[in-house]
């Protein structure tokens, strides 16, 4: 981490270098992101050498008082380094960047409709919990339950880094509360995560825009209305489509919707681009609907285990009320140095 604070404050020192923004913004977060784990670490080094000399003078002494104290700051600085494991893993070129986290219905009627709610709840409690802020900016109720599909846009402190490893199919087992034949069902969830991306890094042609005016719908709420003030806008190059109607005016839809679409439009190229390389690899691999990445399972047993990193647990009611940090880290974990 010295290294590279140093090759990066030589860099910035170079004639021109503010001349190029995107570039000097890329090396101002790099190297900002650099002191701030240095500093940590130091701070940390700092803590076990004094829990260290402290403990040895305890021992020395039969102190079990000092030795207990000792041994919640020992725990506290586990919990530290940990989190501080956990950063380090962030490489990749948008992990620090914002969010929009979809959830779209799969196969299964109105099971997989209500499946696709109980995620967005799952996700919007994740949130509350680790401190992220969610905000909804669409949400397509379904025909007699549940949603067809949402988007949420989560800001925080690594967020993408964070959510990337979520997206794939989520798996649902469970006896159907709409099945008057108490079968048992399997519903399917689709989950995207894409980065925010920077309105310079990608322009749009207004062109190859259709925007669209409709009125909101749903369950009521303060930012539900009665005029036409939901924007729905189709990329016809790419056939694309969003939509937002979370927001109080037609101009604020207009403006969050033109951000996701920025968002999904750079995703998509960094998917081609990603193709093409696999191509020229020759490790090109299809990805199915059926290849899910988690399952949740309530009936004949209960279990979710995600089936990348192998991590399970039998508590579905703490996971379906957001406590999936273990989940999310176990992939971090696994897949550091991994750059997408």
């Amino acid at each position: 981490m010295e290294s590279e604070i140093a090759e990066l404050e030589q860099q910035m020192a170079s004639p021109g270098f503010w001349e190029d923004r995107q570039r000097s913004a890329d090396v101002s977060r790099r190297l900002e992101r650099s002191k701030s784990l240095l500093d940590r670490h130091d701070e940390m080094s700092e803590e076990m050498e004094e829990i260290d000399i402290l403990h040895q003078m305890a021992l020395d002494a039969g102190d079990e008082r000092e030795m207990a104290r000792l041994s919640s700051r020992a725990s506290a600085l586990e919990k530290a380094l940990r989190a501080f494991r956990i950063e380090l893993a962030f490489s990749g070129a948008y992990d620090l960047s914002d969010c929009y986290l979809s959830i779209n219905a799969g196969a299964g009627g109105t099971d997989s409709q209500d499946w696709a709610q109980m995620l967005l709840r799952m996700y919007g409690r994740y949130c509350e919990q680790v401190g992220f802020k969610a905000n909804l900016l669409e949400v397509s109720e379904g025909d007699e339950a549940g949603i067809r599909s949402a988007t949420m846009e989560i800001s925080g402190r690594y967020v993408y880094g964070t959510l990337k490893g979520e997206k794939g199919v989520h798996r649902l087992v469970r006896i159907s509360p709409f099945d008057s034949a108490h079968r048992r069902h399997t519903s399917f969830a689709a989950v995207s995560v894409i980065p925010v991306t920077e309105e310079q890094e990608l322009e749009i042609d207004p062109k190859d825009l259709r925007i669209d005016t409709y009125r909101s719908t749903g369950a009521g709420g303060q930012h539900v209305n009665v005029t036409d003030s939901a924007v729905r806008i189709t990329h016809l190059p790419t056939k694309i489509v969003v939509s937002c109607q979370n927001e109080r005016s037609q101009r604020q839809n207009k403006e969050s919707a033109m951000r996701v679409l920025r968002a999904r439009l750079g995703e998509l190229l960094r998917q081609q681009e990603a193709k093409k390389l696999e191509e020229l690899q020759g490790t090109l691999k299809d990805i199915e609907w059926g290849s899910q990445i988690r399952s949740y399972v309530l009936h004949p047993y209960q279990m979710v285990k995600d089936h990348r990193t192998g991590y399970e647990t039998g508590n579905i009611d703490a996971v379906l009320d957001g406590d999936i940090s273990a989940f999310i880290e176990a992939y971090i974990e696994e897949n550091a140095g991994k750059d997408e």
